[in-house]
Formats: structure tokens, C-alpha cells, sequence
């Protein structure tokens, strides 16, 4: 009869696995690029301890691999599954917290999503990011400072968001471009907009991560927000949102992506109210004024 195979001891399993880990972090001991050395044995180590912990099987592991090569598939010029997947396993948001360390009275950033488009159009002060975007009419204004609260002149503020039917303008065939726009501030770091009042809406889920998030019983439902992109010379770069306060959503956004600072009060105006300068609106309206202070670019992390 064949002999029956028996488990090696746990002390030499351990040994064999952690002699492997070491071989695999060796191999990068030539890598004339320091930080990258330090990323790849960095991520080598955390991969390695993952399989380890939770006894991955061969099985399983092909099963990622399929899931990978499934979000790559359906990934192009207009979608990126894999930020998708970034945000909803929180890494986006967690690698924006180590990137942006707190400083003073700085907005905090939270995660840029998946709908971002370069080279929106220029708008004036006041003029109006909805286009053909369907939705209640918002005003938005507010001020760009410093952490000093110098205002910032000329700021370049990016803005998009999704329409009331929850999406993008990039996720409809047509070309159009809709609910996004950029603009400057004036010499006391004052802007002003026009753009619909945010409704919550799903992120793409139709695809690969979309199946993961039912197949963990986690909805795909985002927050209502607005999305801002601020720069200005000598300051750090700000990626955030605003959030609509008393949205149902705020303590289960699929990404992670709620700051309690970045909460907001759109105040519902009554029809007939008359609006900041003096546009006609034919019924409701919502109007929110959001503050933003850059921290200088020298902030270094802790």
C-alpha cells in the first residue's frame, strides 16, 4: 500500500515560507532606484503575510487573477476599473491621508474618483458648470485662502459632478460635456459658480467590481457631493468634495470618501427668492457657500 502522506511540522512550513519571502526580497537587492526597492520588498513582505494569513488556495488565487484580468478588460479612455477598485476597498482614500497630512486649519482632500476630464471649459465668475445637466440649480460660492488666511488671487478651481440622474457626462455616448468646468478667483480669492444641487447615485457597478461589492452585501451608493480640484503656486494642490448635510448616505459612502469637515448645508431657497445676482429661476433652489484653505506646499509628512 502507498505510504500516506503526513503534514510537515508547522515549525518547518513556517520555515519554508519565510525562506521563499526571503529569497523574493533579495532579488530586488540590485534595484539602483532606492524608492523603488523600498516599494516592491515593501509590497512583497504585505503580499506574502496576506497568503499567509489567510492560507490562500491555489483556487483562490486563480479566481483573483480572473477578477483582475476582467477589470483590465473593461477598463479604457473613459473608465478606470482599477481606481474603482482602488476606492472601494478604501486604499485611494488611506493613500490620500498619508499623502496630505493635516496642517492647521487646511481642507482636508479626500479621494479624485474615476471622472475627472482635463481641459473643461473655462467659465467667468458666476457663470454656470451645468450645461445641458439636468438638476436643481445651485449657487456655490465661497473663498481661497492660505493657511495664513491670506486670500489667493487667481486660484484655479476644477469642478464637475454628476446630474440628477446620477451620472456623469462621461458616461453618456454623445460627446456631451456637462456639469464641469473650471474657473479663477478674484484678487480678494473669492469664486462663485452656478451647478446643480448633488444627488446620490451609484458608482459604475455593472462590471467586475460591481459584483464584488453584491457579493460582499455592500451597496454601490455614493454620497451626494460636489468635486473640487484647487492649485495655486506655492501651495499644495487640494483634491476633495462637499457634502450634502443630512444625506442618508453620509456614514456608508461606498469610497470611503466622507470628511464630518467637508459637510455642508445647501440651503433649500423657496421659489420666487431671489438669487445672488439676480439670474430668473423658475422653481426651487439651493445655494452653499464652501471656504477653502490650501496648505503651503512644503508641508512634509510625518
Amino acid at each position: 500500500m502507498p505510504a500516506t502522506r503526513t503534514a510537515e511540522p508547522a515549525d518547518r512550513q513556517h520555515a519554508r515560507e519565510q525562506e521563499l519571502l526571503e529569497r523574493v526580497v533579495r532579488s530586488f537587492d540590485s534595484c539602483a532606484d532606492v524608492r523603488l526597492r523600498e516599494l516592491l520588498t515593501g509590497l512583497v513582505r504585505h503580499l506574502h503575510a496576506f497568503v499567509r494569513e489567510v492560507r490562500l488556495t491555489e483556487q483562490e488565487w486563480a479566481a483573483a487573477v480572473e477578477f483582475l484580468t476582467r477589470c483590465g478588460e473593461i477598463t479604457d479612455d473613459r473608465r478606470q476599473e482599477f481606481i474603482l477598485l482602488s476606492d472601494v476597498l478604501g486604499a485611494s482614500m488611506q493613500t490620500i491621508t498619508v499623502a496630505n497630512p493635516a496642517c492647521g486649519n487646511a481642507t482636508e482632500a479626500t479621494v479624485f474618483g474615476p471622472f475627472f476630464v482635463a481641459d473643461a471649459p473655462r467659465i467667468p465668475l458666476g457663470g454656470d458648470i451645468a450645461g445641458p445637466a439636468t438638476g436643481e440649480p445651485c449657487w456655490v460660492e465661497g473663498t481661497v485662502t492660505g493657511t495664513d488666511g491670506a486670500p489667493l488671487a487667481d486660484a484655479r478651481i476644477e469642478v464637475w459632478e454628476a446630474d440628477a440622474d446620477g451620472r456623469y457626462d462621461v458616461q453618456y455616448d454623445d460627446g456631451r460635456t456637462a456639469g464641469r468646468a473650471h474657473l479663477y478667483t478674484d484678487e480678494h480669492g473669492r469664486y462663485r459658480f452656478w451647478g446643480v444641487t448633488p444627488t446620490p447615485y451609484p458608482i459604475p457597478h455593472d462590471g467586475p467590481v460591481g459584483r464584488l461589492l453584491e457579493a460582499a452585501g455592500r451597496s454601490p451608493m455614493r454620497a451626494s457631493h460636489l468635486h473640487f480640484m484647487v492649485s495655486h503656486a506655492g501651495h499644495r494642490t487640494l483634491v476633495t468634495h462637499i457634502f450634502v448635510r443630512g444625506d442618508e448616505l453620509l456614514g456608508q459612502d461606498s469610497v470611503f470618501g466622507v470628511r464630518e469637515s467637508l459637510i455642508r448645508d445647501f440651503a433649500q431657497q423657496e421659489p420666487g427668492t431671489p438669487t445672488p445676482d439676480g439670474r430668473p429661476v423658475e422653481g426651487t433652489w439651493s445655494r452653499v457657500r464652501f471656504d477653502i484653505v490650501l496648505a503651503p506646499a512644503e508641508t512634509r509628512r510625518p
